[in-house]
């Protein structure tokens, strides 16, 4: 998953698809409602830590890259750190109850960034604008010559001397980035958000003109309950406090009314469906408290089984869209836009290899690949939360883990459930969910999740057996 993510990270870590142990797993779709996360975490990128502190790394415990873990191990000897390694910015990002890996390499992080209570930021801001200055200075020596003289050997040219071009004006290009942020951006919310344990800022946009804003479960978490706050910021200055409507852990996704406001401007939502890879891109969003920064980028990949959380639970497992829009802690819960400024996903989630770790374990930050909640779910969702208080959750009623051989395999059936009412048996191993290829469990659950109740969906099974399954719907009561 990004800005400073109440939960204590704004882009929570995700971790891709067939990470996880083949050890059979709890999907998040059994008959009986999903687990429910312990403590206010914020997912892209984004969980809220308690008081912005990360879980403990134990020496037992091998190295996981796709871990909130991974972040706390120890930095390296400061002969050996590089300036990535020193970012000023990075902070990790975890969610509960989630069990680490053994195998190292990256790490993903979801995008809301977490600030520590009362821990003033100013000095990490200006850190990053020294070494942002420093970048530039290479490229004056290659201007002199143009300043100084001309080729011919006549009199001086100074380019101080000619005349400012005349301003710019007219529309904008129709399909231009500049198009998009001027239509999307006084749609998009920073949402500063603090709790019994922690405080921080993630983004949301506005689904309606009296107050409904969009956002994802991890930015917020921290404040659910009692004594959290939640202040709502847009483009013009205008503020107003944001209570939570409803949440759904499992898909993080949040809806949140902002109260004594009236005659914002709602995004256009567009589909996800059609999304193909390499069409361009913008994300919008707080990263590093810094609202309303656009990036651009491309639609890097489809249909990427990644759980925000970071660990082997398939409880938070997403089908999402990958991007290379620059996405950082303070992004998540922003949106991720088409070329006609229509939203077609939540950013709420970033990788980040574990070279982009900073000292003491704090989170990398972009390093192009990103991972949103494509709109077709979240609409679903938010629209289940808007009109019930309530998210529903889709589910076939069974325990799944990744087969030896490749493939979902299915363990245990739940009575009455939609797959044993399908004929689906213990044992069987899901290699095709309608024409989706499933190479694995999370890439299962990621599938069935994408789905809404009552639709019906195809398993091919290993031997090219084919059976139809109705799927499930059950409420998600959140913790």
């Amino acid at each position: 998953m990004t800005e400073n993510d109440p939960s204590g990270q704004d882009a929570e870590k995700a971790r891709p698809a067939g990470t996880q142990p083949d050890a059979e797993q709890s999907a998040s779709w059994a008959a009986q409602p999903a687990p429910q996360q312990p403590d206010a975490t914020g997912l892209g990128g984004h969980a809220a830590p308690q008081t912005g502190a990360q879980q403990a790394y134990t020496p037992e415990q091998q190295y996981n890259p796709w871990s909130p873990q991974a972040q706390t191990q120890q930095a390296p000897a400061p002969e050996q750190q590089t300036q990535a390694q020193q970012h000023p910015y990075t902070q990790g990002h975890q969610i509960p109850g989630q069990q680490p890996f053994t195998q190292p390499g990256p790490s993903v992080y979801a995008v809301p960034q977490q600030r520590q209570a009362r821990k003033s930021t100013s000095g990490k801001l200006l850190a990053g604008v020294a070494a942002i200055a420093l970048v530039v200075g290479g490229v004056a020596g290659g201007t002199v010559g143009y300043l100084t003289g001309d080729a011919s050997g006549g009199a001086s040219v100074n380019a101080l001397d000619a005349p400012k071009p005349a301003q710019q004006t007219g529309n904008l290009p129709a399909g231009s980035v500049e198009s998009v942020a001027q239509k999307l951006s006084p749609s998009v919310v920073e949402l500063q958000v603090s709790g019994r344990s922690g405080a921080g800022e993630g983004s949301g946009f506005v689904l309606s003109t009296d107050g409904y804003v969009l956002t994802n479960n991890h930015v917020v978490e921290v404040a659910a309950g009692g004594g959290g706050q939640i202040q709502a910021v847009f483009q013009d200055g205008k503020k107003g406090t944001a209570t939570v409507v409803g949440r759904d852990p499992t898909t993080d996704i949040a809806v949140v009314k902002v109260s004594g406001v009236s005659g914002l401007t709602p995004v256009e939502l567009g589909r996800s469906d059609d999304l193909r890879v390499g069409q361009p891109v913008v994300a919008i969003g707080s990263p590093f408290e810094l609202a309303g920064t656009v990036t651009s980028g491309i639609v890097s990949a489809l249909n990427r089984p990644v759980s925000a959380g970071g660990g082997g639970d398939q409880t938070t497992v997403m089908s999402a869209v990958q991007t290379d829009a620059a996405i950082n802690p303070g992004n998540s819960g922003g949106p991720l836009a088409n070329m006609a400024g229509q939203v077609i996903g939540i950013n709420s989630a970033i990788y980040s290899p574990k070279s982009a770790q900073g000292q003491g374990g704090e989170s990398g930050g972009n390093v192009g690949i990103g991972f949103a909640i494509p709109i077709d779910q979240a609409r679903r969702t938010a629209d289940d939360i808007i009109n019930t208080g309530q998210a529903t959750q889709t589910f076939i009623g069974a325990r799944v883990q990744t087969a030896p051989t490749g493939g979902a395999q299915l363990g245990e059936i739940s009575p009455g459930s939609p797959a044993e009412k399908a004929g689906l048996k213990s044992g069987d191993v899901v290699t095709k969910l309608d024409d989706r290829a499933i190479p694995n469990a999370d890439a299962l659950v990621a599938e069935i999740r994408t789905r809404a109740p009552n639709d019906k969906v195809k398993f091919t099974l290993n031997g090219g057996k084919v059976i139809e399954v109705t799927l499930g719907g059950q409420p998600v009561t959140p913790n």
